[in-house]
């Protein structure tokens, strides 16, 4: 018990100074739809951490708040989805979703190592604009690796172009004559924030902005094999370090151990595991109506704590040495997936 209450004196401090930026954040997200909570957070934890680094006392909370309450998040996220809804849904979208998905990815892989930009950052930017913006980022970021910079970088990077989004897509939209069902899939496919979804789906119209939710929902599944497959990357790239490593000693490399289903479930996160979860008791009708707008608050408002405290933890001079080059893959990304969800919507004759 006493060491419950040590820890818990020991983190309070960091977490309470990240919900502090998350609730202004929140305010602000409320005041400015198109900003979002999550990047009011990451931008406000990043001014107070130039004025004044965090003291040590606060490091071990923010730290708990940058990847705990992140992996968290990530778990109430499963809660808002419907496998019932998913399937009918994604019967329509996955075509769609899948293919602007795995444009995007490549161009992240091939258009980032042209610019430069590093592996985990260019992963991050890929993830985010293909999937979800910061909930697929918060998904990724424990499994690669990143640290506070790279995160602060990507979701500042697809916030610019989700607010062009918001801008852009209704007049495209209205341009290509598009039903409000089709603006529904093309905001839900190609669009990564939630609040971004929302925001440009609404000013098309109502029906717009409800269907573009829904296809949004299912397309956060696509964090399931996404992370499933940088766990796998990240255990051979580990694996590889280590016979290298043993090389060096002079020691004799061990032969590769088969993959077991052992070895493949010990890759999978918790926090993963816990999503599937949330999304099957969802699915079930044990979660009454009234309480998945409590829950997706809640899931919000805890990405916002996370963000708020890895903007408090970022390095700004980093910022400075990563340079434009982030932001150019991040328009190359954007332009990718609006023009290839555009592409398969006519393949598929839902334009």
């Amino acid at each position: 018990m006493s060491s419950t209450m040590e820890t818990a004196r020991r983190l309070a401090p960091g977490l309470a100074l990240a919900t502090g930026i998350a609730v202004v954040a929140t305010v602000i997200g409320r005041l400015l739809p198109v900003v979002g909570a999550p990047v009011s957070g990451v931008v406000l934890g990043a001014v107070i951490g130039m004025i004044r680094r965090p003291a040590a006392a606060l490091k071990p909370g923010i730290t708990t708040a940058s990847k705990f309450v992140l992996q968290l998040a990530v778990v109430l996220l499963g809660a808002q989805l419907s496998l019932l809804e998913v399937a009918r849904v994604g019967v329509e979208s996955l075509p769609v979703m899948l293919g602007t998905l795995v444009l995007c990815l490549l161009a992240a892989w091939g258009v980032g190592r042209l610019l430069g930009v590093v592996g985990n950052l260019r992963t991050l930017i890929g993830v985010g604009t293909g999937i979800c913006g910061a909930s697929a980022i918060a998904a990724v970021t424990p499994v690669i690796g990143a640290v506070s910079v790279e995160v602060a970088y990507a979701v500042s990077t697809i916030f610019l172009f989700n607010v062009a989004a918001v801008i852009v897509f209704p007049v495209v939209g209205h341009a290509l004559g598009m039903s409000q069902h089709a603006f529904g899939l093309f905001a839900g496919t190609a669009v990564n924030d939630t609040s971004s979804v929302v925001a440009a789906a609404s000013t098309y119209g109502t029906q717009a902005a409800n269907f573009a939710v829904v296809v949004k929902l299912v397309r956060t599944l696509m964090i399931i094999p996404i992370v499933l497959g940088l766990a796998w990357l990240v255990g051979r790239r580990e694996q590889a370090a280590a016979r290298l490593a043993a090389a060096d000693d002079g020691v004799p490399a061990a032969e590769r151990p088969p993959w077991t289903l052992r070895r493949i479930v010990k890759l999978v996160p918790w926090f993963l595991i816990g999503f599937v979860i949330a999304a099957a008791v969802n699915s079930t009708g044990v979660l009454p109506g009234p309480v998945h707008p409590a829950i997706s608050t809640v899931a919000a408002f805890l990405i916002t704590v996370a963000l708020s405290a890895i903007g408090l933890s970022t390095d700004v001079a980093g910022f400075r040495r990563a340079g434009f080059r982030p932001l150019v893959l991040g328009l190359v990304l954007w332009l990718v997936v609006t023009g290839s969800s555009l592409g398969l919507m006519a393949l598929t004759g839902a334009l």
